[in-house]
């Protein structure tokens, strides 16, 4: 386990770039739950007033996010479902590689590491010494209306993205 002090950017950077040289896989790189909590409560902003177009089916958008101090950088991934129009997965992850929060909305169902199963949709959550391993039931983070769209916007905020990036809904 590697913990690392929220905002130390260039020591976090070093010890990546040290444990990808020594053949370490990037799961392999853990947060404290503080550590994990803090960057999940953290304000996220878009780092540029671009334009996005939300993914067409089988298409995924990754857009990189910031702190509000800019100490921090985030992505907020987006991918659709290459068959199924109704399924997507958004993730936010800290430090390149680590994922916060993940979204799976219409997959298959998921398995706890206590073996207990959880429906989609879903929500994972950091956990710490089990990284994205854990998930809770997440109905309330998928739109009345069903679109992939919306629950965006509902995960986006779950995110703590108060500065969201200009996403344009797709035609599907």
């Amino acid at each position: 386990m590697v913990p690392f002090k929220v905002g130390d950017m260039r020591a976090q950077s070093q010890a990546l770039q040290f444990f990808i040289e020594q053949g370490a896989n990037v799961a392999d790189i853990d947060l404290t739950q503080l550590e994990a909590d803090n960057l999940i409560a953290m304000e996220k902003h878009r780092i540029t007033d671009d334009d996005w177009n939300f993914p067409n089916p089988g298409d995924r958008l990754t857009i990189p996010l910031q702190s509000a101090d800019r100490r921090e950088s985030f992505t907020l991934d987006v991918t659709r479902g290459a068959v199924k129009l109704t399924k997507g997965t958004f993730q936010n992850r800290a430090r390149q590689a680590i994922v916060l929060l993940r979204l799976d909305i219409e997959g298959a169902p998921h398995r706890n590491p206590d073996g207990v199963d959880i429906p989609c949709p879903h929500l994972h959550i950091y956990k710490e010494g089990y990284g994205d391993k854990w998930a809770i039931t997440a109905q309330d983070l998928v739109s009345n209306d069903g679109s992939l769209f919306s629950s965006l916007t509902l995960f986006m905020e779950r995110c703590n993205i108060t500065q969201p990036p200009r996403v344009h809904g797709g035609l599907f």
